[in-house]
């Protein structure tokens, strides 16, 4: 872990202004400065808690968690990011709520935020509302904190989204830093993202592209790896290359696997589903056709059959830089002979790197903090000195727990 002092001060010379009292989205929407920033406060809370100081900047206030898919590791991750902070949590469940009533988004968003100091959303399973959804969320707590409303309005965090994943990105960046003693030393390492089996259909898209939008900022060359009609969004593949032309990286896609994990030193290999079928799928829900989207499941499912062989085995993990790759996945991964009988890794690998992987996970909850922290403080250093200075432990036990 970085020297505390290193971090504050690199902090406090960045230009973050425009994080104050401001969202985060997707990471290309953030300037360079902001997403080191991000990860310098992250890695800031973290020294701070790792020596039992308290991080707590508030003594009131709520995190409001909103969970449209299924989530383990991200909503355990905001929930502790928040409580972290000092904020309580209330997870706002659709199906006991008056949205099932016809309550609006508008609606929804201004009453469930009085006291609200940030909402988390992960919204991320048709193209083209995810994103969506969580700007309309952002529109009405803006409109109802200008009329009065609203004593103050709640950030949101994109805790995932049809396009973007930025706090699992940005995680996985924390942690790849950490792995290589910088980032500095990220220039010219090959990371290769690449499609996996999975014998179930309908994964997101949003991992995979917010993998190559984002280590493409930093020197990275990053590989696509993907069986033909497994493409993901053009307009991200556009991100990549033009963040890897201004960071001296590179951006290349290819549909051979072994080719692609030739001398890389990271692998990241996870199932997806194909952005035709995911906009299919989008256009079938809005139509309300049930009965289109369990057709479409069957094909994809049978053509993901087609490539039972694109998975992180012992013999592909070979093939990587000295045979020793990082490996990584967001998880939970499907592990062929545990989870699933054919899947995205060998129990073998995934075995080998478990510890890493939960190292690798261990980075959200402190990314998120950070993109809390961030848009709360127009002096975040300051902010981050005081609590040193201030000193409060965390908890009085000095025995073994």
């Amino acid at each position: 872990m970085a020297n505390f002092d290193s971090l504050v001060n690199k902090i406090g010379k960045l230009n973050i202004d425009n994080m104050y009292g401001e969202d985060f989205m997707q990471t290309w929407h953030k300037s360079d400065d902001e997403l080191k920033a991000t990860l310098n406060t992250a890695d800031a809370l973290r020294n701070l808690r790792e020596r039992n100081i308290s991080t707590k900047v508030f003594d009131s206030g709520l995190g409001i968690s909103i969970f449209r898919d299924n989530s383990t590791r991200t909503r355990f991750s905001f929930t502790s990011a928040c409580n972290m902070l000092g904020l309580a949590i209330q997870d706002l469940d659709e199906k006991k709520s008056q949205i099932a009533h016809g309550e609006t988004v508008r609606e929804t968003a201004t009453m469930i935020s009085f006291m609200a100091d940030v909402i988390g959303i992960r919204d991320d399973m048709y193209i083209g509302k995810g994103t969506k959804y969580m700007h309309d969320v952002i529109d009405a707590v803006k409109d109802s904190a200008q009329q009065g409303i609203l004593e103050q309005r709640p950030n949101l965090v994109d805790l995932q989204d049809d396009e973007d994943h930025p706090t699992q990105a940005l995680a996985d960046l924390d942690h790849i830093i950490h792995e290589y003693g910088g980032i500095e030393n990220l220039k010219g390492k090959k990371i290769v993202m690449s499609w996996a089996y999975s014998p179930s259909y309908g994964k997101p898209l949003s991992v995979a592209q917010a993998i190559i939008g984002l280590m493409t900022r930093f020197g990275m060359d990053v590989t696509l790896a993907h069986p033909k009609g497994y493409e993901v969004m053009p307009e991200v593949e556009e991100i990549a290359k033009k963040n890897a032309e201004k960071s001296g990286g590179s951006f290349t896609k290819t549909n051979d696997m072994k080719e692609a994990f030739k001398d890389a030193d990271v692998i990241y290999c996870k199932s997806w589903a194909p952005f035709k079928a995911m906009e299919e799928r989008t256009e079938l829900y809005g139509k309300g056709d049930f009965d289109g989207i369990d057709k479409l499941e069957e094909e994809l499912l049978q053509h993901n059959a087609e490539f039972k062989d694109w998975s992180a085995t012992e013999e592909m993990m070979k093939l990587t830089k000295n045979g020793n790759a990082l490996y990584m996945h967001p998880l939970p991964a499907d592990i062929t002979g545990v989870s699933a009988a054919e899947g995205e890794v060998d129990a073998s690998v995934f075995d080998r790197y478990r510890d890493q992987l939960y190292k690798q996970a261990s980075f959200k909850p402190y990314v998120i903090a950070a993109m809390i922290f961030l848009s709360k403080f127009k002096d975040p250093a300051k902010v981050l000195q005081d609590l040193e200075d201030r000193g409060t432990a965390r908890h009085e036990f000095t025995g073994k727990i």
